[in-house]
């Protein structure tokens, strides 16, 4: 089987694989590392919006769950405990290049555009709906740092915010606050974007949240 069409679906023991790589299998963890690395990438590229940091980072996750794959201990599932591990390890980088950066709980939003009334933390009928995949794109990438954590972690990746306070240290509730503001910051790009597109030629077609999350 070719180990770039691998995915974690074709493991059918997957407990099995992790035990081996504890062990220090080698063929073990290949399978693993062939299994994730493209949603370890995935994430690392939407978290920093830049391929040439994801990839250096993806590499640094994994050289990191070969030192540490010995501290899994199934508590939670592997998928979520191999994400915690490389959103720590972005987390770190950023906070190396960024070590002033003013926490985005902070910064002054302008929320007085209107907007539909639903539950505070929960899904945004709005983004949930068809999006252009190449305006999406270039929303988040100009969404600041720490919103496009926030919106990648619960929005694109599916995490629940008591997962998301986990990683990131911080409550359920400010993770919610935190996924507010971006889901607000990034409908005014998606308009400004809107209003700057004039229709020109073929677009890259449309889908939903996940099937852009899914698309690279």
């Amino acid at each position: 089987m070719n180990h770039e069409n691998q995915s974690t679906a074709a493991i059918s023991c997957d407990a099995e694989v992790i035990a081996g790589a504890q062990r220090g299998e080698e063929q073990a963890f290949e399978t693993l590392f062939y299994a994730y690395k493209r949603k370890v990438y995935s994430l690392c590229l939407r978290m920093t919006g830049n391929t040439a940091e994801a990839e250096e980072l993806t590499q640094e996750a994994f050289m990191q769950l070969f030192r540490k794959i010995h501290t899994f201990r199934g508590e939670s599932s592997f998928s979520t405990w191999l994400h915690r591990l490389a959103v720590n390890i972005v987390l770190m980088k950023q906070r190396k290049k960024s070590p002033k950066e003013i926490p985005i709980e902070s910064e002054n939003e302008n929320t007085e555009y209107e907007r539909p009334q639903r539950e505070f933390g929960g899904p945004d009928l709005v983004l949930s709906g068809v999006v252009d995949r190449l305006s999406l794109e270039w929303a988040v990438a100009k969404l600041p740092p720490g919103y496009r954590r926030i919106f990648v972690l619960h929005d694109v990746m599916g995490c629940e915010h008591h997962e998301i306070a986990a990683m990131l240290g911080h409550t359920a509730g400010n993770s919610k606050s935190q996924l507010h503001k971006a889901r607000m910051r990034l409908r005014k790009l998606l308009r400004k974007g809107a209003r700057m597109s004039v229709n020109k030629g073929a677009r890259c077609g449309s889908g939903s949240l996940k099937a852009w999350a899914v698309s690279r």
